[in-house]
């Protein structure tokens, strides 16, 4: 999971609003619980369900690239042409690559 630091304030309710990028970042929507772990000065918040927040094509791809990883198959490293057009496509690509993504995304 990334790290982010956000700022809420505290209502006169004692209440917050997570900010949506720590909502983003959990996974976490309407209805969901969480929890708050506090240690010492810090707290901890994370989903009440204990599982971090994955999608399941990811997820479904890492388990594959592990397989391959562990036989040994189909692992080599890119063609150097491919690496660097890939560099160069990097580099001249406008904006933050770690700042999230707002709205719906169509894949």
């Amino acid at each position: 999971m990334g790290t982010l630091r956000e700022v809420a304030s505290v209502t006169s309710k004692g209440q917050i609003t997570l900010p949506k990028s720590v909502r983003q970042l959990l996974g976490v929507e309407s209805g969901d619980k969480v929890v708050f772990d506090v240690e010492g000065e810090q707290v901890v918040v994370r989903r009440a369900d204990g599982q971090p927040h994955a999608d399941p094509a990811i997820l479904g791809f890492l388990a594959l690239l592990e397989k391959d990883i562990q036989s040994g198959r189909r692992i080599r490293g890119l063609p150097e042409g491919l690496a660097r057009s890939m560099a160069a496509a990097a580099a001249s690509t406008p904006g933050d690559v770690d700042e999230g993504i707002e709205g719906d995304v169509a894949l």
